[in-house]
């Protein structure tokens, strides 16, 4: 009787990694709709081209020799060891081309490239060109590149390997791309999925451990500092509990937001706070394109539908 009750326990014990694996195939790889990735898609190249559009105006200013950082002092602040405009300009300055015409062509190239990726034109090789000449300007003129820069270049990488021209794209009508469900849908909207709520986990843990968000005085600096100040909200100073409060939404909105957002019934209030925290950002501290792209991040990695329409998905399918 011995024995047997060991092969049980052998048996039970042999089947446990077995059925972990099982549910981790599932949440990593059940066939998922590509839409998610389509929105992440459309919502990055249209944010990043409104981007583009507020800063062509000082295009040269930002990324030439001559501009607002000078010669030498542009190469401290440049990193020397990531693609650049620079690298361009000495590669064609043997054949008469000077700096201004590649600056134009960089910026053109950026712009077509965001423009095929929003409506899904041979979407991997725009992903590619977006990325690299996205990578070529933030370093460039790195001394102005902030939070926003680097979201962008890490989505736009992410944008080579997932198969987001699966659906609402050209390639897709053209009949280049493959729709229906995919197993690639669903690992790619898992890691874009796990990568927001590690990078929120981390953000607000770094809030927390300071006083500042505590207290209020972090909202107070970001509202009252003056290259961040869009309204007159000195009255604060008469409530510093309101600032306090509004410091300890931003740390519950962050810490918890790779807990409750993953769980379907606290899943949309999650994904509202964290749009309103953005637009709050955008509002109050004139952060428009930092606001609309977490926000786009949010929407489209929480809030797009992933399970495949049609037939009831099996019993024990991940959840979106």
């Amino acid at each position: 009787m011995k024995e047997p009750s060991i092969g049980l326990r052998g048996a039970a014990a042999g089947g446990e990694p077995a059925r972990v694996l099982r549910v981790i195939e599932r949440f990593a790889l059940a066939p998922a709709s590509a839409a998610p990735l389509a929105a992440l898609r459309i919502g990055l190249a249209a944010v990043l081209l409104l981007q583009a559009a507020l800063v062509a105006p000082a295009l040269f200013e930002l990324y030439g020799r001559s501009g607002i950082l000078q010669g030498p002092l542009r190469d401290v602040f440049a990193r020397t060891d990531l693609p650049r405009i620079g690298w361009a300009v000495e590669l064609l300055a043997p054949l008469g081309i000077g700096e201004d015409p590649v600056i134009l062509a960089t910026g053109v190239i950026y712009v077509v490239a965001l423009a095929a990726l929003l409506v899904g034109w041979c979407t991997r090789a725009a992903a590619f060109l977006a990325w690299l000449t996205h990578l070529m300007l933030v370093t460039t003129a790195s001394s102005t590149a902030y939070g926003v820069d680097s979201f962008a270049s890490i989505f736009l990488f992410y944008l080579l390997w997932m198969p987001s021209e699966a659906a609402f794209s050209m390639d897709r009508r053209l009949g280049r791309a493959r729709g229906g469900p995919t197993p690639a849908a669903r690992l790619g909207l898992r890691v874009v999925q796990l990568h927001l709520s590690f990078a929120y986990l981390v953000s607000g843990l770094g809030k927390a451990a300071g006083e500042p968000w505590w207290d209020g005085e972090a909202i107070w600096r970001s509202v009252m500092l003056p290259e961040y100040r869009q309204f007159d909200l000195s009255w604060l100073a008469g409530a510093p509990w309101l600032a306090a409060v509004a410091g300890w939404a931003v740390l519950l909105v962050e810490i918890g937001y790779g807990f409750l957002i993953w769980p379907r019934r606290t899943r949309l209030p999650w994904v509202v706070a964290t749009v309103a925290l953005h637009a709050g950002i955008a509002l109050f501290m004139g952060l428009l394109v930092f606001g609309a792209l977490m926000a786009v991040l949010t929407i489209a990695a929480f809030a797009v539908p992933s399970e495949p329409s049609g037939p009831a998905a099996p019993a024990g399918a991940a959840p979106g």
